[in-house]
């Protein structure tokens, strides 16, 4: 109790609503900025990110307008809703960032990432692991005698169900791209 005996978080003896605005629930948002293609302005966005102990999950880049020098930055991120409007308001800020769009907010995205699985094994386990790929449409991208190199694109819940099958057979190593995503409306 305070020293007005006015529960914590109580506005019935109050004209101020004192209950917080914020929230504490975690979200993932996927965004999406435009900026100019020169050198340094991924590290400028990125040291952003770790400048304020913001964490990526995920990180792609691309160069979208050759001719008007611009690539696309999509970054995932987690954060209270109030650490996301303060991610994309500081990114905002930043000289070479033309636009930032937050796809999460716009439509839910189209989101896919991009794989590569080393399985090794010999006899029935290659041709489990054939008949999985064939499933997961994975491509096969190298093969020697005692392995396979696939190729699977998709979203994370694909692609951790691929790896979760592939590890009984023999997965060796796994290499994943960061998300790419775009919107779903046109524009």
């Amino acid at each position: 109790m305070s020293p007005l005996k006015i529960k914590k978080g109580s506005n019935s003896h109050s004209a101020y609503n004192l209950r917080p605005t914020f929230s504490d629930v975690q979200e993932r948002h996927t965004l999406a900025v435009i900026v100019d293609n020169e050198a340094g302005v991924l590290a400028r966005v990125i040291g952003l990110f770790s400048g304020r102990g913001y964490n990526i999950e995920s990180l792609t880049v691309a160069e979208v307008d050759h001719e008007g020098h611009r690539s696309r930055i999509t970054v995932v991120t987690t954060g209270t809703p109030q650490v996301i409007e303060q991610i994309k308001a500081q990114l905002g800020r930043i000289v070479p960032v033309h636009e930032v769009h937050d796809l999460t907010v716009e439509g839910k995205p189209v989101e896919r990432e991009l794989a590569l699985f080393k399985v090794a094994g010999k006899g029935d386990q290659r041709i489990e692991a054939l008949r999985l790929a064939e499933i997961f449409r994975a491509n096969v991208v190298d093969s020697t005698l005692d392995s396979f190199v696939f190729e699977i694109t998709g979203d994370v819940g694909k692609i951790d169900a691929f790896a979760d099958l592939m590890r009984p057979i023999g997965l060796v190593e796994m290499a994943r791209t960061g998300v790419a995503a775009l919107s779903r409306g046109a524009e």
